[in-house]
């Protein structure tokens, strides 16, 4: 995969309810793209383009940048150009360290409320996500397993833990399209199989374990400070 500034940017446009204003669409649109990884590192894109490929005024663009900037998830430059935040080794450690410890005990506290229906759902997400793992679908791969995920946290009634998981998600989706398309030389284990065992067996521990291991595996393009410093010099490279 190249980190080309020059590559062409295709959202997922949904078609926006009346009851949803202009500049939420607009930030929704893009957050999703910035979380599935559709602007890559590296990539420059301008209000005017963005207003262009949404079809919108620069108005709502602008709103959007601002809440996405805080979040950490674009940044705008003083030239009014837009980029994914700089990477560096010990930042995506962080966050990547993070997750695990954040969505394992999501999951451990989720697991109580998980009854047969939605281990039913978690099921159907997984056999979809092997389907497109077969089409090399990568951004389906993104967004289904960011839906098991999402789905097995929030069967919690009580959780508040989804936003601070979610806003990891959108600072590392731009890296973790790279991630995806690796997987195939790293993912050899099916770690959402051993969480739906552990779901069945009442396992809080072998579910804190399965989610851990499928965190850490999906970032095993960068298991060596090695491996994890070449991919973001190129980045910052295709940047430049």
């Amino acid at each position: 995969m190249t980190m080309d500034k020059k590559s062409p940017i295709k959202f997922t446009l949904t078609e926006r309810d009346e009851s949803v204003t202009i500049t939420q669409w607009v930030y929704e649109t893009l957050r999703s793209a910035v979380m599935n990884g559709q602007i890559l590192p590296g990539r420059a894109l301008t209000i005017r383009e963005l207003a262009t490929l949404l079809n919108v005024s620069p108005m709502p663009v602008r709103e959007a940048l601002r809440q996405l900037s805080a979040e950490n998830a674009l940044e705008i430059q003083g030239n009014r150009r837009v980029i994914v935040p700089k990477m560096t080794a010990m930042k995506f450690n962080e966050l990547c360290e993070a997750r695990i410890a954040i969505e394992s005990h999501a999951a451990a506290r989720a697991l109580p409320y998980i009854d047969a229906a939605r281990l039913a759902q978690l099921h159907s997400l997984d056999r979809l996500i092997d389907q497109a793992q077969e089409n090399d679908d990568l951004e389906q791969i993104s967004i289904l397993n960011q839906n098991f995920h999402r789905l097995l946290y929030t069967a919690n009634p009580h959780q508040v833990t989804l936003p601070l998981i979610e806003s990891l998600w959108l600072q590392l989706g731009p890296f973790m399209r790279l991630a995806t398309s690796k997987l195939e030389e790293h993912y050899l284990v099916d770690r959402h199989n051993e969480a739906m065992i552990a779901i069945e067996k009442k396992d809080a521990f072998a579910l804190q374990l399965a989610i851990s291991a499928d965190i850490r595996e999906g970032i095993a393009f960068a298991n060596t400070p090695e491996l994890l410093q070449r991919f973001i010099e190129q980045s910052r490279t295709d940047a430049s």
